[in-house]
């Protein structure tokens, strides 16, 4: 009786031992590109120089005649993003006009200029239009709070230089887009498991070299690079 007593003892010490880490499959960060606040405090860095030239987007209901009209005033297609890796050069489409418009409207208003290339995914994409200071916040309270509706097309896949929206996750059942963050699909396979999920508004016209070169930092485990990679981006005229 007593060795069977002993038996069980050792047998739930056992058992105790074991590791129960929890067998549930996560998924994996490569199934979604969504809006990446991050909640970090660090010291502000300096905010964009002047005044917005536009009035903030007081509500969803005013978005598409607010950058319908801002879109037939500021016609630019091609923008410049300068990194310390270097120049990269898009081509926006004219047939996706509200992501158009909108990225051609936080351009001139220097949304981008004290943001980062904040996440790299190595053979995947890089996606920057955020920051780890509380000053990305200020800026888009001073824009609006708005989602651009999808205009995903299927003449525009996610292949390699395919330049495209990020968007918020959860209870996004129409797939809208965030107005503030974009990324660059940098694997030469293309990003195809995404289609139709986001919306690509341009392509890379010169500098996937640069992207290339950026997509080998080392990062931390949410895919932030260690040494920032902060952008600025202007109008090519």
């Amino acid at each position: 009786m007593y060795r069977s007593i002993i038996l069980l003892v050792l047998l739930a010490v056992f058992l105790g031992c074991q590791d129960t880490k929890s067998t549930k499959k996560e998924v994996p960060k490569t199934s979604v590109i969504k809006d990446t606040l991050s909640q970090k405090e660090k010291p502000e860095v300096e905010a964009p120089k002047g005044t917005p030239e536009n009035p903030m987007i007081a509500s969803q209901a005013e978005l598409k005649p607010f950058l319908k009209k801002y879109g037939e005033e500021n016609p630019e297609t091609n923008v410049r993003i300068k990194t310390r890796f270097g120049d990269i050069e898009v081509e926006l489409y004219e047939d996706t006009p509200l992501h158009r418009a909108n990225f051609i409207m936080l351009v001139k208003n220097a949304y981008f200029n004290t943001t980062q290339f904040h996440r790299i995914s190595p053979d995947f994409v890089v996606q920057g239009g955020n920051n780890d200071t509380k000053t990305t916040a200020r800026n888009r309270r001073s824009m609006g709070n708005y989602l651009l509706p999808n205009e995903a097309k299927k003449k525009y896949p996610h292949v390699r230089g395919a330049f495209s929206a990020a968007k918020y996750s959860d209870q996004n059942v129409s797939k809208a887009s965030s107005p503030f963050e974009f990324f660059i699909v940098q694997s030469k396979r293309g990003a195809h498991h995404i289609d139709g999920e986001h919306t690509v508004f341009g392509r890379v016209t010169k500098g996937m070299d640069v992207i290339d070169e950026m997509n080998k930092v080392t990062v931390d485990g949410t895919e932030w690079p260690e040494e920032n990679i902060y952008m600025k981006i202007e109008i090519i005229e």
